[in-house]
């Protein structure tokens, strides 16, 4: 399938989504169990309820050891959860910058920016593939299960790079296969906007991590998660931290 193909499926999902404020893949879980079972705290959801659509596959910000100060760019940003979570970290001197190439996730991560009084973060529409930053000019990139959205991860990965200070850090959430799709669910558009119809094997994913030009730490492996959101699919939730 071709890459614009595959960006309009998930635009077209993640709006439904943010519209219904519901999730195909989440089966009988709600939001709030989803976001127990990959790594966020009552204090955490309780922060920013509205903006947890239930969508992640990990906690990103919980592993990012984010400082007073930094530049923060949140990749995928969605309703704008982990970057609500990240602004409460960075205090008055830092910034946090959500992307994401949805209009609906946008409008609603604004709209929840302004409601909940924060003056530093903002929402940016655009492509992860082709990020709109000068050069090294973040100290922590997260993301959290969307690179395997992206039809080109080389290029997702290679843009971060670019826009990373030299000391920087990325920490990502994403899912990677322990085994290969068949070329009918490689073509399922509910798959490929659940997060798995795209997604890599794990050995090719740090692969291309590598060839950027990052170091990288595995920080953890979440098999479980195939039993409680994709219909035992063999495939992982992989928690790695990236450096320059």
């Amino acid at each position: 399938m071709k890459g614009e193909d595959v960006k309009k499926i998930v635009k077209g999902s993640y709006s439904k989504i943010v519209q219904k404020k519901s999730c195909s893949r989440c089966g009988q879980q709600s939001e709030v169990d989803i976001a127990h079972s990959i790594g966020y705290t009552d204090e955490d959801i309780t922060l920013a309820a509205d903006a947890n659509l239930g969508l992640g596959c990990g906690n990103p910000v919980a592993l990012a050891n984010i400082r007073k100060g930094d530049i923060v760019l949140d990749l995928g940003s969605g309703a704008g959860f982990d970057s609500f979570l990240a602004v409460k970290k960075v205090g008055s001197s830092g910034k946090v910058i959500g992307i994401d190439f949805t209009e609906d996730m946008i409008h609603k991560s604004r709209e929840l920016a302004k409601n909940y009084g924060y003056k530093n973060v903002e929402f940016r529409l655009g492509d992860i593939e082709n990020l709109p930053f000068e050069n090294e000019y973040f100290n922590v990139i997260i993301s959290n299960c969307v690179i395997n959205l992206a039809p080109d991860k080389f290029k997702v990965f290679k843009e971060a790079y670019r826009v990373l200070k030299k000391d920087g850090r990325m920490y990502v959430s994403d899912i990677v296969l322990l085994e290969e799709l068949s070329k009918e669910q490689r073509n399922n558009a509910e798959l490929i906007a659940g997060c798995v119809g795209g997604a890599l094997l794990k050995e090719d994913y740090l692969n291309i991590i590598s060839n950027v030009g990052f170091h990288y730490n595995i920080l953890d492996e979440d098999k479980d998660i195939s039993k409680r959101q994709y219909q035992g699919i063999n495939l992982e939730s992989l928690k790695v931290e990236l450096f320059k």
